[in-house]
This record gives C-alpha cells, structure tokens and sequence, in this order.
C-alpha cells in the first residue's frame, strides 16, 4: 500500500484539554443526586465538554455503574470521553465502551499511582538517584585527578550554563479581547488575557496565567489552569457562572460575598481554597 502522504487529511499527535471528575463513591444514586443538584440548575455549566472518569479514589473493591454516570453527564450536556484507573480496576471499568486512559498530575508532574507508591519503593527510588555515577575502585594518580576534575568543573559549568537556560520563562505575549464574548465563545490563553468588554453567561474565559476583565463576568473564568497556584482573576464586575484557579473552582450556586458580588473584586488561591477580594481603585 502506498506511504504517500494524503493531501485529505492529517495525523498527528495532540493535547486535547478534558475535565476530570474524580468519583469517590460507589454508591451511584447519591452522586447522581451530588451531581445533579449542583449543575442541574445551570445547563449551560458544561456546554458539551468532554469529561474523563477518575476511578483511582474509589475503595479497592468498589465497583460503579458507569454506564448511569455517563447518562447522568449527558443530561448535564457534558460527554465522557474515556476512564482513568488503577491496574486492579481496569477489568471492570473497561466494559463500558470507554477507552482506558492515562493521566498525568498537572501540579505534581506525575501520576497520583507514584504517590500511591510503597514506602520501600521509595527509598530504593531515592537511593538510586542518589547513588554515584562511577564505581570504579581504581584510585587516579594526581595528574589524572586533576585532569579528571577540570574535566568536571567544565561539564559543570556547561550543565549549570543550560540549566539556567532552561529555567529562562518564555516571554508569552498578553492576549487582548476587546470584543464581548457571547454564549458559547470560548478563548483561551498560554499566558495571561486581558478582556476589555462583556462576558456573557455561557461564555468562557481559560488562561494558563492571569485574567483580566475590565467589564461584567457573568459566563466561566478558569486560571492557572495547567496547575500554576499564582495565577489570579481580576475583575471590574464580578457575577461568575463558575470561577477557577489550578483546579479549584466555585460555582454560582454558592453566593458570593456581598463585597465582591457585581463589584471590583480579585480571586487568588491560598491554601488550596479561592480568596475572593475586592478591589480597592483609588
């Protein structure tokens, strides 16, 4: 069969960003009815996003219909996409027509089953990082040691160099909106967004930085959202459908503050809980 490239279509590798939801009970009438009360009341919350189920918090011999969990998502007009579970659970959870996905912590860098690693494992991980490189018993003669340690304060010097290197942040422009976002427009930043006009209920609003809106945010803010703790909202006049920063989010049926709500005000993480502001303009 031919290798030529089809000028009709191509492919490729890619990131697509999903929504996790992590289920920590196998009890499916009680989360459905969780589930239920806390979206139901905002269809527009998922506005068809695709969700991947997270099965690693459940109990060890816990099983779940998830065949009611994808149905209960549907009617919140969210798409499950795929599961992600441990190795003793694959076995049921593959049955379900869902592909077995894996996933990575975006805070931590690596998947929660290496901290689920024994305590052994651990230490024999940690005593081979820090192992040394040569074991060779042979001593060196003094000519050869010193030449053996220019040899390493210049590799040190070459490493530490590109080390810095790395560690340079990339500069990413702002993005500037100076249009209003209506139901179902969604932006989305690798760095901070400044939106100078409206957001509308259903809109949505992601960055990998901060957000600035200098008008009503009435539709989503998400931040921060590959894991960066720093990141903050800011807003001229805050009345979110749901706000977020590295994954902690607060939805609108949970009031907000009367010193912040329909004002200026900021949103920061601290302790893994959302800070709401106000701003004060002077």
């Amino acid at each position: 069969m031919s290798q030529k490239k089809s000028p009709r279509f191509e492919l490729r590798s890619g990131n697509v960003d999903a929504l996790l939801l992590a289920l920590q009970t196998a009890d499916m009438d009680a989360l459905r009815d969780d589930l239920l009360s806390r979206f139901e009341s905002t269809p527009d919350f998922f506005s068809d996003d695709v969700v991947a189920l997270d099965l690693r918090r459940l109990d060890g011999d816990s099983a779940l219909a998830l065949d009611r969990v994808i149905d209960t998502l549907s009617t919140l007009n969210a798409r499950a996409i795929g599961v992600v579970a441990r190795p003793d659970q694959r076995g049921w959870a593959g049955g379900f027509g869902l592909p077995l996905l894996d996933s990575q912590s975006r805070r931590g860098g690596r998947d929660e089953a290496a901290r689920d690693k024994p305590d052994a494992e651990k230490g024999t991980d940690k005593a081979a990082d820090n192992a040394p490189a040569d074991t060779d018993p042979t001593p060196a003669t003094g000519a050869e040691a010193g030449t053996a340690n220019g040899k390493a304060s210049e590799i040190a010097e070459i490493m530490a160099a590109a080390n810095a290197a790395a560690a340079t942040p990339r500069a990413i422009p702002t993005l500037l909106i100076d249009k209003p976002l209506r139901s179902g427009q969604q932006v989305y930043a690798q760095g901070d967004v400044v939106i100078l006009d409206l957001v509308s209920y259903g809109a949505e609003v992601i960055a990998e930085g901060n957000i600035h809106i200098y008008a009503p945010l009435r539709g989503r803010a998400l931040a921060g959202v590959k894991g960066n703790p720093d990141a903050r909202i800011f807003c001229t006049c805050l009345e979110p459908e749901l706000i977020s920063i590295a994954g902690i989010y607060r939805t609108a049926e949970q009031t907000l503050p009367a010193d912040v709500l329909g004002k200026s005000a900021q949103v920061r993480l601290a302790d893994e809980k959302l800070i709401l502001e106000p701003l004060r303009m002077k």
